[in-house]
C-alpha cells in the first residue's frame, strides 16, 4: 500500500508503538510516521505507507492545532501532570488575568524546548539525559502561536485550542504561560486536532484499521500521496519527456507553458503522479523536489 493513513492515536502508545502495530495489522514493513506524540497525548497521527513514506519529513513541517487541558499552580520535571511535581502554588489569579496571560503568547515566540524531548544535542536525546539527572543549556527555538481560544476557565484549570507552526511544544507552552502569572502551570490533557490537512474526525483507531481490513475496505480510507500537494498548480508531461521524467532529470519547458517560478505537481503523460518539481523561468526548466516513483516505473 502507498499513502497516508490518518491514525488516531490513543493514550499510552508512542507514536513509534503506532507503527510497529501497523506493520503487524498490514503485513507492510515500510511504514514511518510524521511526528511524535507524547504517550498520553492522544490525537492525529498521520501515518505514511510504502512510497508515502518519502513524504515523512514534508508532513512533520506542517502546522498544528491542538485541544489542551492547562492546570494552574504545579510545575513538573516533564511540564506535564504525569511528570514529578517540583512545586505546587496556591492560584490567586483571576480567571481574565488567566485568560490575558494565555492570549499574550499569540504571535511570535522564541520557546526553549523541554529537557524531556526526542531533540538531540550532542548526537544525544535529550529525554534521556533527563533521565540520567542531567540538565543541558537549550537554544530558543522560533515558533508561532496562529491563534488561541479559550473555552472554559475552571481555575486552576484553563481548556483552551492551540493553533501553531511546527515545532511547538504545547508543555512548554503552558510551562510559559504559568511563568508569566507566576503560579506556575503544567499540561493536564492534550488532543492534536489537527497536522497540516488532517483532522481528527477523519481519523481512525488502530481497531478500526483492523476492521477495514477484515472487509476489504481498508483502501478506501487511504489518502494518495498526490493529494497532499493538491494546492499545488498541475503540470502534465507530454510524450517527449517521458524519458526524462523517467531518469528523474530536469524537464525543459517551452515559453508561456509556465508563468511563474515555484512548486508544481507534476504527472506522466498518462496523467499518474510522479512528484513534485520546482520551475526555474530564467532557465526554463522543472527541476525535480521530491519524487514518488521506484525502479523506473511510476
Amino acid at each position: 500500500m502507498d499513502g497516508i493513513l490518518n491514525i488516531y492515536k490513543e493514550k499510552g502508545y508512542t507514536s513509534h508503538d503506532v507503527v510497529a502495530k501497523l506493520r503487524g495489522i498490514l503485513g507492510q514493513k515500510k511504514i514511518g510516521h510524521t511526528g511524535t506524540l507524547d504517550p498520553d497525548a492522544v490525537g492525529v497521527l498521520p501515518v505514511c505507507l510504502g512510497r508515502g513514506t518519502r513524504l515523512c519529513d514534508m508532513l512533520t513541517d506542517t502546522d498544528k492545532e491542538y485541544r489542551a487541558v492547562m492546570r494552574l499552580g504545579l510545575v513538573t520535571d516533564t511540564q506535564d501532570c504525569g511528570g514529578t511535581v517540583l512545586s505546587r502554588q496556591e492560584v490567586r489569579v483571576s480567571p481574565e488575568e488567566a485568560r490575558q496571560a494565555a492570549l499574550s503568547f499569540v504571535g511570535p515566540y522564541q520557546q526553549i524546548p523541554p529537557m524531556y524531548s526526542a531533540l538531540k544535542v550532542g548526537g544525544r536525546k535529550l529525554c534521556d539525559l533527563a533521565r540520567e539527572g542531567k540538565t543541558v543549556e537549550r537554544k530558543p527555538r522560533p515558533v508561532v502561536i496562529y491563534g488561541i481560544t479559550i473555552h472554559s476557565l475552571r481555575l486552576p484549570q484553563v481548556e483552551m485550542t492551540v493553533s501553531c507552526s511546527k515545532g511547538t511544544y504545547i508543555r512548554t507552552l503552558c510551562h510559559d504561560i504559568g511563568q508569566v502569572l507566576g503560579c506556575g502551570a503544567a499540561l493536564e490533557e492534550l488532543v492534536r486536532t489537527r497536522a497540516g490537512i488532517f483532522h481528527v474526525e477523519d481519523s481512525l483507531t488502530l481497531g478500526q484499521v483492523e476492521e477495514l481490513r477484515d472487509a476489504g475496505a481498508l483502501k478506501e480510507r487511504l489518502l494518495p500521496v498526490e493529494a497532499v500537494f493538491a494546492d499545488l498548480p498541475l503540470y502534465r508531461c507530454v510524450p517527449a519527456q517521458e524519458k526524462a521524467l523517467r531518469n528523474g532529470n530536469p524537464l525543459r519547458i517551452r515559453a508561456g507553458i509556465l508563468e511563474e517560478a515555484g512548486d508544481y505537481r507534476v504527472q506522466d503523460a498518462g496523467g499518474s503522479f510522479v512528484g513534485v518539481y520546482t520551475y526555474f523561468p530564467a532557465e526554463g526548466l522543472l527541476r525535480p523536489k521530491k519524487l514518488f516513483f521506484t525502479g523506473g516505473a511510476f
